[in-house]
């Protein structure tokens, strides 16, 4: 079943000591990427985090949104930088003295200063959050893919429906092929019948240069690859992997297969289908840029 690389999922999980909750968005992307959006001090865990999430993506841009709570009592304390608390007293007494004025300050003033106090608590402590967060992380691409995978059964059926219309006109293109030869022999009859008596027109070289003409406009071989390329896109848009490259570079040899059609037939007919199926095709191509 193929997967569309839009969607949307998230996941809670908790124990006594931390909670995480995770949100995953993810748009389309050739290649996989992963921006992360958490406390630096979760940094730790990205190489943890993106190994899960290959594990349920392998294509697209995905926002990873990392709420995190410790509930663990913790140990708190402050340390003064005494080193800063004096370099302050010393600047604020020179500029009263500077100015003039005898303005006191208190150890609250200086306090507000950056640096001077420092918080130690234990939350640096976060190697049993690991499991805690990839829990989370993984139900929310549980709840992506769902969501992948039913976007994706939408894309599956408007790209098989798609094929469909596409052997359609190919089977209009051969059905035509013969119909052009006739043409290109009648045209050749009449316009000999114009400069000659009916007598001396040469039916070998009619038939030789009709043949001739057969063997320029024959697309034959194009066509046996297009029907086979079609087989080809039924049997991968089934698979169980992800098939959004196979299925491109399949889309560029039906584009390639019906640009030779095109330039083969000498015929409107065959040309306006010829179009319509290089707009079909890309139809699809822009179908396909949505899966995995």
């Amino acid at each position: 079943m193929i997967k569309s690389m839009t969607g949307f999922g998230a996941g809670d999980f908790e124990n006594d000591s931390f909670k995480a909750h995770v949100e995953i968005k993810t748009v389309n992307q050739r290649y996989l990427e992963i921006n992360f959006h958490m406390h630096h001090t979760l940094a730790r865990f990205e190489g943890d985090i993106t190994k899960k999430i290959k594990e349920y993506a392998s294509r697209g841009k995905l926002d990873i949104n990392v709420s995190f709570h410790d509930l663990r009592e913790r140990a708190v304390s402050i340390t003064v930088d005494k080193g800063l608390v004096y370099a302050y007293s010393e600047a604020l007494t020179a500029i009263n003295k500077q100015i003039g004025t005898d303005r006191p300050y208190s150890a609250m003033d200086i306090a507000r200063f950056p640096d001077v106090l420092k918080v130690d608590d234990e939350a640096n402590d976060l190697d049993e959050a690991g499991p805690v967060i990839l829990s989370a992380v993984e139900e929310a691409m549980k709840n992506l893919v769902a969501m992948r995978e039913h976007e994706g059964e939408n894309i599956q059926a408007d790209l098989l429906a798609r094929i469909d219309t596409l052997e359609d006109y190919v089977s209009q293109l051969e059905k035509l092929a013969p119909e052009i030869v006739a043409a290109y022999r009648q045209k050749l009859e009449t316009l000999l019948e114009q400069y000659l008596a009916k007598e001396d027109i040469d039916e070998n070289r009619i038939i030789q240069e009709t043949a001739l003409y057969t063997d320029k406009v024959n697309y034959t071989e194009e066509v046996v690859r297009l029907h086979s390329h079609f087989a080809q896109f039924r049997t991968i848009i089934k698979s169980n992997e992800p098939v959004g490259r196979k299925l491109d570079f399949l889309i560029q040899e039906m584009n390639r297969e019906i640009n030779t059609v095109a330039s083969k037939a000498n015929s409107t007919g065959a040309a306006q289908i010829a179009v319509d199926v290089k707009c079909e095709i890309e139809k699809i191509r822009e179908q396909i840029q949505n899966i995995e």
